[in-house]
C-alpha cells in the first residue's frame, strides 16, 4: 500500500491538517514543524497526488515564466532556478519567449494562453506600469526587471543603479580615468539601460570625473556582436578608454574578443567589467569580472510571491530588491600564479 498523509502526520507527531498545510506550502506553519513534516515525507517517500490537489482547488498546477530571450544565458540560468524552486513546491513551469513584443506579453498576461496558467512570472519589456495597474486580478502576476512601478504588482529586481555604480567604482579604484560604458539604449523599453547608465555616471561624479558622452556607446541589443562592434568604435577614438563597463556579460564577452583581435592587453591596457555572472564569463580568456545578481534569491522570491497570490493573499503589491555582488576576475585583476 502507498504511504498516506496520515502516515506522514503520525511519524511527524502532528495532525493530518498540519501535515497537509506543509505539503501545500501554507505560510502559517512554524519552521520546526515544517522541518519535522518534511523529514517524515523524505523518510517515508510520500508522494502527494498533485493532480487531485490541483483539481480540488480548481487549478492547473502550472506556473508561467515569460522571458524576453531564452538564448540569453542570464535568462536561461534564471529559468533553471525558477524551475527548481517551483519543483520543490510541487508546481510545474511553462516557459515562453516574448522577444520583448507587446502583443506576446499581452497574450501571456491576459490573453488565451493565460487561461492555462495559475500564475505568471514575467520580465516585461514592452508593457509598462500603466498596463499592469489596470490589469484585472484574474491571474496573479509577478514582475521581474525594471518595467514596474510601486503599487502595480509584486516585483522582484536587483538595484541596477547600485550594481552599475559598484562596477564602475571598481574600475576607478584600479586607477582608470577614461572609463567607457557599452549598453546605452534610447528605446522607451530600455529601463535597465537607463538605470545602469545612471549608476555609471554616479560613480564617475563621486570620483570627481566628468562623464564624457563620447565614451558612452549605444547598442541595438545586448549580444556579443553588439559588444564587439561597440569596442571597435571605442578603440577608434582619438583618446580610447582605459576601462569599460559593459551593461551585461554578453556585451563584455564581445568587447573582449575585439580587444584580443586588436592586440590590446586586458587588463593592462583596458580593464573590463560585465553584469550577470553567466557561466561563459568564468571560462573566457581572460575570465570576466562581473556583477552577479543573486539569481537564486530572485527565483525564490518570485515563486513565493506568486504562490501566495495563488493561495489568496490580498496584501498590497510588494517589491523585493535582491542582492548582488562584484566578482573580481582576470579582466580587471590580471592573472595570478597558483
Amino acid at each position: 500500500m502507498g504511504v498516506s498523509l496520515k502516515d506522514v502526520a503520525k511519524l511527524a507527531g502532528v495532525s493530518v491538517k498540519t501535515a497537509s498545510n506543509v505539503v501545500n506550502d501554507y505560510r502559517h506553519v512554524s519552521e520546526a514543524t515544517r522541518t519535522r513534516v518534511r523529514s517524515a515525507i523524505d523518510e517515508l517517500g510520500y508522494q502527494p497526488n498533485l493532480t487531485a490537489r490541483h483539481l480540488r482547488y480548481g487549478r492547473s498546477g502550472l506556473l508561467g515564466l515569460a522571458l524576453p530571450e531564452l538564448d540569453v544565458p542570464y535568462f536561461a540560468e534564471l529559468a533553471k532556478e525558477v524551475i527548481a524552486v517551483a519543483e520543490q513546491r510541487s508546481w510545474s513551469v511553462l516557459i515562453d519567449q516574448t522577444d520583448g513584443r507587446g502583443d506576446r506579453e499581452r497574450l501571456l498576461v491576459s490573453g488565451s494562453r493565460a487561461r492555462t496558467l495559475d500564475g505568471l512570472i514575467i520580465s516585461p519589456l514592452a508593457l509598462g506600469a500603466d498596463y499592469f495597474a489596470a490589469l484585472r486580478a484574474d491571474m496573479p502576476v509577478v514582475l521581474l526587471g525594471e518595467k514596474a512601478a510601486p503599487g502595480t504588482a509584486d516585483h522582484v529586481a536587483i538595484d541596477n543603479v547600485a550594481a552599475a555604480e559598484d562596477a564602475t567604482a571598481h574600475l576607478i579604484g584600479l586607477g582608470r580615468r577614461r572609463v567607457a560604458a557599452i549598453g546605452h539604449q534610447r528605446e522607451p523599453s530600455a529601463g535597465t539601460a537607463e538605470v545602469r547608465l545612471r549608476g555609471y555616471r554616479r560613480a564617475l561624479l563621486a570620483a570627481g570625473i566628468r562623464p564624457d558622452p563620447a565614451l558612452v556607446v549605444p547598442v541595438d541589443s545586448y549580444h556579443r556582436p553588439d559588444g564587439a562592434e561597440a569596442m571597435r568604435h571605442l578603440l577608434a577614438l582619438p583618446n580610447p578608454p582605459d576601462a569599460v563597463f559593459c551593461f551585461n556579460d554578453l556585451l563584455a564577452l564581445g568587447a573582449l574578443r575585439t580587444l584580443l583581435a586588436s592586440g590590446v592587453r586586458v587588463p593592462e591596457e583596458v580593464a573590463i567589467v560585465g553584469v550577470d555572472d553567466v557561466e561563459d564569463g568564468r571560462f573566457s580568456t581572460p575570465t570576466l569580472t562581473t556583477v552577479a545578481p543573486d539569481k537564486a534569491q530572485i527565483a525564490q522570491a518570485a515563486v513565493s510571491m506568486l504562490l501566495e497570490r495563488i493561495g489568496g493573499s490580498r496584501c498590497r503589491p510588494r517589491e523585493l530588491i535582491a542582492g548582488h555582488r562584484l566578482i573580481v576576475r582576470e579582466s580587471t585583476a590580471g592573472r595570478t600564479l597558483e
